[in-house]
């Protein structure tokens, strides 16, 4: 039953990822697109961008979408598609409240302990990586059809890297571009 595979796919998603939601971009991609088949590079592409654009973490946000969209495509109806997207948030969110409460229960108890620092900072890097690939996983041919895509890119990552550009700011000003030159 799909939502047995929703649930369990995103458990697992949760589970593994540290880092936050971008981190965990990557893992989604290749479940839902390369392992289930749920979905397309494009529509997973296009959820991604709402996921960044609408208020939370784009991590959990990026399971809602797919619930509801791997039930939609499947033809189902709104209310099954909204118990898909319920069933994905609550999966990928349930192993960070476990892990959490487990954490608050020992971090008192080991806070100083030189096994512990040393835990935390090997997961730094790790985390680095996750993000990584998951810049790397965007980098599509749906993403960047032709040079103006490739011309939005670049500007937009230049101001935010070099220039400070407000993230509000650069996802405003590509979509007006967006709107002037396609």
């Amino acid at each position: 039953m799909i939502f047995i595979e929703l649930f369990t796919t995103f458990f697992v998603i949760g589970m593994f990822t540290i880092g936050g939601g971008y981190a965990m971009l990557s893992l989604i991609q290749a479940q839902v697109v390369n392992v289930h088949g749920w979905l397309d590079e494009g529509t997973f592409t296009d959820i991604v961008a709402i996921s960044q654009m609408t208020p939370g973490p784009i991590g959990i946000n990026c399971a809602t979408y797919v619930g509801y969209d791997v039930l939609s495509a499947s033809g189902a109806s709104e209310f099954v598609c909204i118990l898909g997207s319920c069933t994905a948030t609550f999966a990928v969110v349930l192993p960070s409240f476990i892990i959490v409460l487990a954490l608050c229960k020992v971090y008192a108890k080991f806070a100083g302990s030189n096994v512990f620092t040393s835990i935390m900072s090997g997961l730094k890097p790790a985390v680095v990586g996750l993000i990584g690939a998951a810049a790397v996983v965007l980098i599509t041919p749906e993403n960047f059809p032709d040079w103006k895509s490739w011309a939005l890119f670049a500007v937009a990552f230049i101001a935010s890297f070099w220039g400070k550009l407000n993230p509000i700011l650069a996802i405003i000003a590509g979509g007006v571009a967006g709107l002037l030159i396609y």
